[in-house]
Order: C-alpha cells, then structure tokens, then sequence
C-alpha cells in the first residue's frame, strides 16, 4: 500500500480498516438531518468584495470554524458507531487559490491532530469532489481546472494524515460520454497524491457499470458501485436483479484490498428509477450483506442509518439495532 502516514503507530491505525466487516459499516455523507453536523462557506462574490488582508482574515476563521466543525462530525460519528464519514467538498472553499492555500497550510499542525484523531476512532474520511470535476472533458481548460481541485483535495487529505490510497478516496463519476480513451490518459498522468485515492462510480446516463468497469481495470483505479444508478441506467425494475450482485462482485476486484470496497445506495424519492434520492432508505439490495462499506445517500441522514440498522442488519444481527452508542 503506497502511504502518506510512515509513522509505524500511525500505520497501525491505518491497518485496522483492513479487518475484514462481519456486517456492513453504513457511513454518514456531509452532514445530519439535525444541526448537528453543519458547515459555514462564503461566497466568491462576497469575498472578491474585499481587500487580500480582509480575505485572508475571512478565510482564517472559516477554515477555522470549519475545521472544528469537522471534529464535531468526527464526534458525532464515533458516539453514534458510525465508521464511515464523507467530508463536504466544500469544507475550505477557495482552498484551491494561492490565498487560500497558504491559509490551509498555515493550519497544518490543526489539520493533523483532527486527522489523527478520526484515525484513533477508527473512523474512515472519505471526499467526493463537486460536479465540476470531469477529467474526460474534451475542453483541456475543463480538465486541468479539474486536476487542480482535486489537487486540493489531496492536499487537504495529506495534511489530515490520511494515507495515499482508497482507504481515503475521492470518489468522481466517468464525465462526459464514450470519452474512455481520454479518461484513461488523463488518469495515467495523475499525481500520485491524486490517483493513489481515486476511485470512480458508475452513473445514471453516461457511463454503465460494465463500461466503467472496464477502465477502472485497466487503469487500476477502484470502482464505487452504486446500484441505484445501475438500476436507472440499465432500466432495471428491482435492486435484486442478478446483475447487481454480478457488478457488485465484479467491482470488488479493482480494489487492492477487497475489504476496503465502498458502494453507495440511495432510494428513488417517488418511484423506483427517480434519480432524486429519497427521504430513508426503504428497499436495499440482498446483496449488499457482502458490502463493506456503504455510503448511505439520503436526504435524511442519520435517521437513514438508524432505519437501515434497525430493520435491515437488524434482521441479521439484532444487536446492532438502533443508532445510539
């Protein structure tokens, strides 16, 4: 495994996450239903409005807040058993300007100690970076805007201490359409510190789960497969349709250690195939019991969590019913 943290402790921390799950770890995306889990941001009108010295003063104390904020959901995360935990995109906005670079890097011991801290709870960061992201994009200036975020993710990622690999991912989708050739090239050329954590999930219309398959194979990028995508894209009226469990099966090879395989579920919000996710999770797929980590995209957050623990793995280990710790 090709590693940010060489700390011998630090690794034994890093190793845990490769015991094999007797059940699937759910994990928590960005915030909570309740206020909880919330994060401040600025907008680059506002910013841009003043001097370098006010904005360099407005990005201290958001970053700031931001980060505190990241150790709450670290917190909350661990009182409430979850393992898993996808940071906002947004958790330092304009990090990715010169200004708001050196600001981050100004905060590096700050970064470190809550990093080390999800660690020492066993508790997996994991990014998925912005719509704008789209490394198969036939406009360079798209791809290299995208390089450049995703830079700053793995910047941020390497001052938490988190390792150079899909332990710490950063999850993107395929782009634009029969762009495979270019999306290939571009990944090959990849930093370490960003393709050492890249992964890539299927989606809805432009690319199938056997097409990004294929590149994640022979690029040696993990897949994220997400089944409610499959679904849509392959016009698929039940999740447990034999092809999910196939794609599911067949996405866990890309990954370098199988244990590590993240999916995703999400539930249309008023018919099956709805693209816009719903409110809980209320029907899951049977082969999902093999996941061991599932990213739970829900309007409602932890209340989804704690549904899918009380009614779905509760079937099969009652005592890990309910949310509370």
């Amino acid at each position: 495994m090709q590693g940010y943290i060489k700390n011998p402790i630090k690794m034994s921390k890093v190793n845990q996450f490769s015991n094999k799950a007797k059940v699937p770890e759910l994990g928590l995306v960005c915030i909570t239903a309740s206020d909880a889990v919330r994060f401040r941001t600025v907008t680059r009108k506002r910013l841009l409005q003043l001097t370098e010295t006010e904005q360099v003063t407005v990005l201290q104390n958001l970053y700031a807040e931001n980060l505190k904020r990241l150790e709450k959901a670290i917190d909350f995360c661990f009182a409430n058993r979850i393992k898993l935990y996808r940071m906002t995109s947004a958790l330092f906005p304009f990090a990715d300007t010169n200004l708001g670079e050196n600001v981050l890097k100004s905060m590096s011991e700050e970064l470190q100690k809550t990093g080390d801290r999800a660690l020492s709870f066993g508790i997996r960061l994991v990014l998925h970076p912005d719509q704008f992201v789209v490394l198969s994009s036939d406009k360079i200036s798209v791809v290299e805007n995208s390089i450049k975020i995703l830079a700053t993710h793995a910047l941020i990622l390497d001052m938490l201490g988190q390792p150079r690999s899909p332990l710490a991912l950063m999850n993107i989708h395929g782009g634009k359409s029969d762009r495979s050739a270019q999306l290939k090239s571009v990944i090959r050329d990849l930093p370490d510190s960003i393709r050492s954590r890249l992964t890539f999930e299927n989606d809805e219309y432009a690319y199938s789960s056997s097409e990004l398959l294929e590149i994640c194979l022979d690029v040696g990028v993990p897949m994220v497969f997400d089944a409610h995508h499959h679904v849509i894209h392959e016009k698929l009226e039940t999740y447990d349709d034999a092809s999910v469990g196939e794609m599911l099966a067949a996405a866990r090879i890309t990954w370098p250690l199988p244990e590590w395989q993240l999916v995703h579920i999400s539930n249309g919000k008023d018919f099956f195939a709805d693209p816009r996710h719903s409110d809980l999770i209320s029907v899951m797929p049977e082969c999902y019991y093999d996941a061991p980590w599932i990213e739970v995209e829900a309007k409602l957050k932890e209340l989804a969590i704690e549904k899918l623990r009380d009614e779905w793995l509760g079937k099969k280990v009652p005592e890990l019913s309910g949310i509370a710790g």
